[in-house]
């Protein structure tokens, strides 16, 4: 995870030795050690966080729930080609292809 100061509090470290779980930090400075969590967090922050005033946790949750199932199910990705991740799995499905096309 990053160093940022959301990722430093003592609560966060007693919870995490109560229940066997193993925190790992980036090296400060080095956030393309994470790139895929900078990302996500750019993109929900950008489409989410930024875009609404929220005025109870349901209303985020209600949102994000909405966000994830477009973002899985409806928008193209460029990493897909620019297909629907589903329309992606239709075109390179073949039987016994454990890889569905991805190389």
């Amino acid at each position: 995870m990053d160093n940022g100061p959301e990722f430093t509090p003592t609560a966060l470290a007693e919870w995490a030795d109560e229940h066997s779980i193993e925190l790992e930090f980036i090296q400060p400075g080095t956030p393309t050690q994470n790139s895929y969590v900078e990302r996500f967090n750019r993109t929900y922050r950008d489409e989410i966080l930024n875009m609404y005033v929220f005025k109870t946790l349901a209303k985020v949750r209600e949102l994000t729930e909405n966000w994830i199932r477009e973002y899985n199910d409806e928008r193209p990705h460029d990493f897909l080609n620019d297909l629907i991740p589903w329309e992606y799995l239709i075109k390179h499905q073949t039987p016994g292809n454990s890889n569905l096309g991805c190389t």
